[in-house]
């Protein structure tokens, strides 16, 4: 069944001078107009689309790509205020309304948020909030160690960052675990670190185990090149020293050039690191 706010795979049933007629199944026939349909586009041809409600709330198909789709998150810029809600640019004509209803603090034009897409049941039209704990850790999750993730960063607490984790739940990046700067609605891949006795999920920007320190040791051999060879760096140095240097932890850097010192890819020295030449 066609749904609105996704993207659906819709057959052309009939061209128009202002563009082609979709089959929208219980919808209905929808309008691409003309400026989105692709050369050569014939009657029984099929097209994928995004649907949604037009400025005269009809429903309207494009080709082009919103940056969320209901059911997702999007850090989403506002672009006006009235009185019924804000509205953000969320990548097509009409603006996204955020209701006030539906908003956790008061937002102001200009600013970013993270919103929530969902399909208002009493209007039919996409929607937004920014009342996130709404759609997220609804259900149980069955993340594993190691796992990597789909990360959305979201605020910065006494601890660390949250973050909403694929979509579906919350977890946190203490800040200890935090190497290189990272900002508001930034999306990043992460991985699970830990799942708690009580189901919250401590999350890492680093992949854990071997595969962290293999990363990381690329990252080491591809510096060395680049400073001729020589780092004033080692087990010595302090960890913001490394963590400015290497965005990593004092532990992750020690065993990382642990492991290249044992396969002679590099030599400690008392000032630092040297590549060694095969």
């Amino acid at each position: 069944m066609a749904m609105i706010g996704r993207f659906n795979n819709l057959e052309v049933v009939k061209q128009v001078k202002f563009g082609v007629y979709l089959d929208g199944e219980e919808l209905g026939e929808i309008l691409l107009p003309q400026r989105y349909v692709p050369e050569n586009t014939q009657p029984g041809d099929r097209l994928e689309v995004f649907i949604y409600r037009d400025s005269d709330d009809m429903l309207i198909a494009t080709t082009e790509t919103p940056k969320a789709q209901i059911g997702e998150f999007a850090c989403l810029k506002v672009l006006d205020l009235n009185r019924t809600g804000a509205f953000f640019d969320w990548g097509l004509p009409k603006d996204l309304l955020v209701p006030f209803s539906e908003q956790k603090k008061t937002v102001e034009k200009d600013q970013e948020q993270i919103v929530y897409l969902y399909l208002d049941q009493e209007t039919d039209r996409i929607a937004g909030s920014t009342k996130l704990n709404k759609f997220l850790d609804n259900y149980p999750h069955s993340y594993e160690k190691g796992q990597q993730v789909d990360l959305i960063i979201e605020e910065h607490t006494h601890i660390g960052y949250k973050a909403i984790i694929n979509g579906q739940h919350w977890g946190v990046i203490y800040d200890d675990d935090v190497f290189k700067p990272i900002r508001y609605g930034q999306r990043m891949k992460g991985f699970i670190k830990l799942v708690r006795p009580d189901d919250k999920i401590n999350l890492s920007l680093q992949q854990l185990g071997y595969g962290k320190t293999d990363d990381l040791g690329k990252r080491i051999l591809h510096l060395l090149e680049d400073h001729d060879g020589f780092i004033a760096a080692n087990d010595k140095t302090s960890p913001d020293e490394i963590k400015r240097l290497f965005s990593c932890s004092k532990k992750a850097f020690k065993l990382s050039i642990g492991r290249l010192y044992k396969e002679r890819k590099i030599a400690i020295e008392e000032n630092g690191i040297r590549l060694l030449t095969k």
